[in-house]
């Protein structure tokens, strides 16, 4: 089995169920007292997100490539980056490292394209509902036409991952609007909605919606294993 690095910390909350996933599934595939080999590294999330909030994404990259590089040495054979706004610094992860970075966009992708879906609906935070790193990505290399909501519905998506998800708040009210969100995508003719940011799927589960949900949390977790094993 390869070992798995784990790159994690944003928030602590997913990169959990990003461990609980791995192990869990790595123990159904081989039975017993199976567990994955993982090297971790998790970063002070306080940090980076004062970063996303000023624009200063070059220091964001500092930090990151440095745990990246520290996943590296202690024996990971590819890199895992547990977040989806993260990925908008894949390229400047991966110049800084010689492991192949497993990208989270593509895994997803994966995922609709073998249910047979091309339209799909993309939650977020702003910056990976609003810029292009992660749509364009699902876009051009995998040919998937992405719907994102209205800007008032952005802004609450984007308030509930902060100031609820990832301080461990799952709050009614939010699910609800959430799934107002998704409804109202269904209506402009999305097939599946991605759940594009990994602490959403502690909030929206697949009974709740109605369209098929994509989390990408789950899904890159067991990508993750795939390539382990």
């Amino acid at each position: 089995m390869k070992t798995i690095g784990l790159l994690g910390g944003m928030s602590w909350e997913s990169t959990a169920e990003y461990y609980r996933i791995i192990n869990e599934t790595v123990r159904d595939r081989l039975g017993a007292l199976h567990s994955a080999p993982i090297v971790m590294v998790s970063v002070e999330f306080a940090e980076i997100e004062a970063m996303q909030q000023a624009g200063d994404w070059a220091g964001a990259a500092r930090i990151l490539v440095d745990a990246a590089q520290a996943v590296e040495r202690g024996g990971a054979e590819f890199l895992v980056i547990a977040t989806n706004t993260m990925h908008k610094l894949a390229d400047a992860i991966a110049a800084g490292i010689a492991i192949l970075i497993l990208h989270i966009a593509d895994a997803t992708a994966g995922a609709v394209l073998t249910r047979g879906l091309k339209r799909v609906a993309l939650l977020g935070t702003r910056f990976t509902m609003e810029e292009d790193f992660y749509s364009g990505r699902l876009r051009e290399k995998h040919g998937l036409d992405v719907l994102v909501p209205a800007a008032e519905e952005r802004a609450v998506i984007h308030r509930v991952i902060y100031e609820e998800l990832c301080v461990g708040r799952v709050v009614e009210e939010s699910r609800a609007a959430f799934l107002k969100i998704i409804g109202g995508l269904a209506a402009k003719g999305a097939e599946g909605v991605i759940l594009g940011c990994t602490e959403i799927g502690l909030l929206v589960k697949a009974a709740d919606s109605p369209l098929p949900v994509f989390d990408t949390a789950r899904i890159h977790a067991l990508a993750a294993v795939e390539k382990a094993l």
